[in-house]
């Protein structure tokens, strides 16, 4: 009996391998899908869950390698972007410099019509002294390249101020909004002379310019240019200082005064032009 149920086994084992066989011979040969017969029917239900989870695994692949692409396209744009912005500072800062320079130019060679014949040492500022710009800046070029005492600076805006140090090679600037310098200075637009402009703090710690001394019957008002006026033998002629904010009447002392904004941005200079006097220490006057 037992000899007889393991033959039977074996048959039905036999007999399924071979129906299993003929059926996949049967989908091979004739280009036949076994899921889509009726023996796999059965696992149709597995093939759809199947297809649908590979749909999602191929959905998220997808996603993760465009996802990628424009991540690294995104970064390639900014790195182009950071190479523009660089690009365009060092085309401001070259604009910059040469807008200063041919400011600069241009007091030269009206100072050259008027028959002054003045040399110009372009510096960098290395340093501010003391408690910052307002004290002065320290400069790169000093008594090996020609700058003395008291020969006065400028930018392409107009009047710095005046070297008041000088080392081998370096020189300390002593600024116009230092209560320390005294300028000679002129009215553009009324040509009068005679007053003198010092550094000046208004209540808000602003730091300005004030031109005192001029007469009583002076015809200054707001919005006039105030320029050197050559006088006193340190400043050339004609560097510009600034314009007038206000203008004030002292009966007291029978004068007028007036407050100025200098045209110099005394925290936004980089470069300055040291102005080198004639051999007798004293600018042509006209």
């Amino acid at each position: 009996m037992k000899i007889f149920k393991n033959k039977l086994a074996v048959t039905v084992i036999v007999l399924s391998v071979t129906f299993l066989g003929i059926i996949i011979f049967s989908a091979k040969k004739n280009n036949y899908n076994i899921f889509s017969s009726s023996a796999g029917a059965a696992v149709n239900p597995v093939q759809k869950l199947a297809y649908k989870a590979s749909e999602k695994v191929k959905g998220c692949m997808t996603f993760f390698y465009t996802f990628s692409d424009v991540k690294r396209e995104n970064q390639d744009l900014k790195k182009k972007n950071i190479e523009l912005e660089n690009k365009l500072i060092e085309y401001d800062t070259f604009k910059k410099t040469n807008d200063e320079l041919r400011a600069i130019l241009d007091f030269k060679n009206e100072s050259d019509k008027n028959n002054s014949k003045y040399k110009y040492i372009g510096t960098n500022i290395i340093g501010v002294s003391g408690g910052g710009f307002l004290n002065g800046y320290i400069i790169d070029k000093g008594k090996k390249d020609g700058v003395d005492k008291e020969m006065v600076v400028i930018s392409a805006n107009g009047l710095v101020g005046q070297v008041s140090e000088v080392g081998s090679n370096w020189a300390k600037v002593q600024t116009l909004v230092n209560e320390n310098v005294a300028v000679h200075a002129k009215v553009k637009e009324s040509n009068e002379t005679g007053g003198i402009v010092k550094g000046y703090k208004d209540s808000n710690g602003k730091l300005l310019a004030k031109i005192d001394f001029l007469p009583i019957n002076s015809q200054i008002k707001v919005g006039d240019e105030i320029y050197t006026s050559g006088l006193g033998k340190i400043y050339p002629k004609n560097i510009k200082i600034g314009k007038v904010l206000s203008v004030d009447e002292d009966k007291v002392k029978v004068n007028k005064s007036a407050i100025i904004e200098p045209y110099v941005e005394f925290n936004k200079l980089e470069e300055l032009v040291v102005i080198v006097y004639d051999e007798n220490r004293k600018y042509e006057q006209d």
